[in-house]
């Protein structure tokens, strides 16, 4: 991770700057009444938008585990923070209204059956990963190569299940439950999970919670989206 003075400094600098969101997603102030616009979101664009939420986590763990392969700065701090996002906004809420509000439609119905049950399953596996992640990232087990080598493992493991199973959400779950409501049910989860979105959250919450995930992103240098734009040559 380097040992010289210069290097020391740049590893305080980046941990100090995202520690404010490891003690529970710290975000930016609300936006002023007057600047507010209502925009009434539907449940199925609620469920994936939030899923671009999930995407960027997934960036912004391949970019740490980038550094760390090519023994770049990356303190714990980076992990810690995205893992405790993860915790409160994909595990405790977007996966909780999935499991009490969505995946019931489905299995009273005898619908989809086998995917909500794999689904379910990937969201336990899930959140046991990043308690592992959370363990790991703390500074005394990520100074050992061990702590590092099992956190790697784990920021993997989470990488693999949730690429697939947002996909498949996105793909064949949600799509299908447009059709399997009526618009009236439809609206009405709509406002039910606004509401847990505002007790969690505060006043937009969504808006927030990309506030904290593009912060990360400007500490590890990928928020800027053109970086991503391939340079296209022998035409």
């Amino acid at each position: 991770m380097g040992c010289n003075m210069d290097s020391e400094r740049r590893h305080f600098l980046l941990a100090a700057a995202l520690a404010p969101a490891a003690t529970g997603l710290t975000f930016a102030a609300d936006r002023t009444k007057k600047d507010k616009v209502e925009v009434e979101v539907g449940a199925v664009e609620d469920l994936m938008r939030e899923h671009g939420v999930l995407n960027r986590v997934l960036l912004i763990y391949e970019q740490g585990l980038r550094r760390l392969a090519a023994r770049e700065e990356v303190p714990p701090t980076v992990f810690h923070t995205t893992a405790t996002l993860v915790r409160k906004f994909v595990e405790d809420y977007h996966e909780r209204l999935e499991e009490k509000f969505i995946f019931p439609e489905f299995e009273k119905r005898k619908k989809l059956t086998d995917l909500v049950k794999v689904l379910r399953k990937q969201h336990k596996a899930g959140r046991d990963v990043t308690e592992v992640i959370l363990r790991q990232a703390a500074p005394a087990r990520f100074r050992k190569a061990e702590g590092r080598d099992d956190l790697v493992r784990a920021v993997r493991a989470f990488i693999r299940i949730y690429r697939p199973h947002e996909a498949r959400e996105d793909t064949v779950l949600f799509p299908a439950l447009g059709k399997l409501l009526p618009t009236k049910r439809l609206r009405e989860l709509g406002e039910q999970f606004e509401k847990e979105e505002d007790r969690l959250f505060g006043e937009e919450g969504f808006e927030k919670v990309v506030d904290q995930v593009a912060a990360i992103e400007k500490k590890l240098g990928i928020y800027d989206l053109d970086q991503f734009t391939p340079k296209v040559t022998g035409k």
